[in-house]
């Protein structure tokens, strides 16, 4: 109760409206995912057209995400995120119900663009909120990204066992979720993002050194980034094959993989914080690699259901907090303002999300899944060596 009450209200309110754009943002489309299926049929797309329709989104992501810092410095990170929330509510309602190929395509083109710098906005915005709070808040943010992801989910599920027309569902879920960004946005840190004095190009104006310094520990963070996404991918695209194909479950039990590593990782995010508080950001970023290293490892080398499920939980306990200390520590490198480390990593991390599936896909053909998973364990020992690039505490005073 103490800690709670040396806060001061516009900062818990600030935190809280930060955590609200965190869940708005992963309801909005997770919403749209139970119900592509209706899309295909409405609009007689082969699974070849549908699925370089939906690959529209991550090339949206890729070639916006480099203009978020722009744009965080022309208006700020607090209505970037809350009115790029807006216009991303709009992007997913247009392509429900898009009536062609093409505009479904430029719909999830421009929701994946808005996503990436709204991205970026609520983080730079959570880090400016942790830097007031003197502790690490981020991961629970980002825990709240995968609770609303679920829930989003849920309700385009029940959405559609109700038949309710996909022009009102995804409709009234646009403008309710609109309106809860924009009174976030009334919460959020007035003023600009940064008050340091810097030069025409966005460099503080004595950090010319200092920048070309952190470009060395900018590529480590971007390795960092990837084997983060290397991890969450595992579960997300070959979890299931996995089950299936190399320890031989049934349907029911193929999708239990994933679950496993979304629920760890999940629940890690959201009691990480404490966890970071009180070990530092390095030791828990290295800890959880090993813990990734050996998940992987066991549920590889002991192919049971069972020992599967242990390791994905394993690995994604231990990649719970890797992206947002990322986050952080490229938010402070020496000689770049606030948000363009942060641009950069994030842009990095969705080349990683890229990359993820056709390389471990080209190494399972050639060899086996279990083969090509071991790049996680891979990106396990890399993240425990590389670990040693973040801060060791959130806090400067401590």
């Amino acid at each position: 109760m103490s800690d709670t009450l040396a806060v001061p209200a516009h900062l818990r309110a600030a935190r809280a409206a930060v955590a609200t754009c965190f869940f708005v943002n992963a309801v909005l489309y997770a919403n749209l995912v139970p119900r592509l299926p209706e899309v295909k049929d409405r609009l007689d797309l082969s699974n070849a057209a549908l699925g370089a329709a939906i690959a529209a989104l991550p090339l949206g992501a890729l070639v916006s995400a480099l203009a978020s810092a722009a744009l965080m410095r022309r208006f700020g990170s607090a209505r970037v995120a809350s009115w790029g929330l807006v216009a991303l509510a709009g992007a997913i309602w247009g392509a429900a119900v898009s009536p062609s190929w093409w505009l479904l395509a430029t719909a999830l083109f421009v929701a994946g663009a808005l996503d990436a710098v709204v991205d970026v906005a609520q983080n730079a915005h959570g880090l400016r909120v942790q830097r007031a709070y003197d502790r690490s808040i981020l991961n629970a943010f980002h825990g709240l990204w995968s609770v609303g992801a679920v829930g989003g989910g849920l309700l385009g599920s029940a959405a559609a066992g109700l038949r309710v027309p996909l022009a009102v569902h995804l409709g009234v879920v646009a403008a309710v979720f609109a309106v809860v960004a924009l009174v976030a946005y009334r919460r959020m840190l007035p003023g600009p993002d940064h008050e340091e004095p810097v030069d025409d190009d966005g460099a503080p104006p004595a950090g010319r050194a200092g920048m070309r310094a952190s470009l060395g520990a900018m590529a480590a963070l971007g390795v960092l980034a990837t084997c983060g996404a290397f991890v969450e991918d595992a579960g997300s695209s070959w979890a299931a094959l996995y089950l299936r194909g190399e320890v031989g479950t049934g349907v029911a039990t193929a999708g239990l993989g994933f679950v496993a590593l979304s629920v760890a990782m999940t629940v890690g995010r959201l009691t990480g914080d404490r966890v970071v508080d009180r070990f530092g950001q390095r030791r828990v970023a290295r800890g959880g690699g090993a813990l990734i290293a050996v998940g992987m490892g066991l549920a590889l080398a002991v192919p049971s259901l069972a020992t599967t499920l242990v390791g994905f939980a394993l690995a994604g306990l231990g990649v719970a907090t890797l992206v947002p200390a990322v986050y952080a520590a490229a938010d402070e490198l020496p000689g770049l303002r606030h948000g363009v480390g942060l641009t950069v990593v994030n842009w990095l991390l969705r080349i990683g999300f890229l990359a993820s599936p056709p390389l471990v896909g080209a190494v399972a053909d050639a060899t086996s899944l279990r083969v090509g998973l071991l790049g996680v364990v891979l990106a396990g020992v890399v993240t425990l060596v590389l670990g040693r690039v973040l801060r060791p505490t959130v806090s400067a005073a401590r």
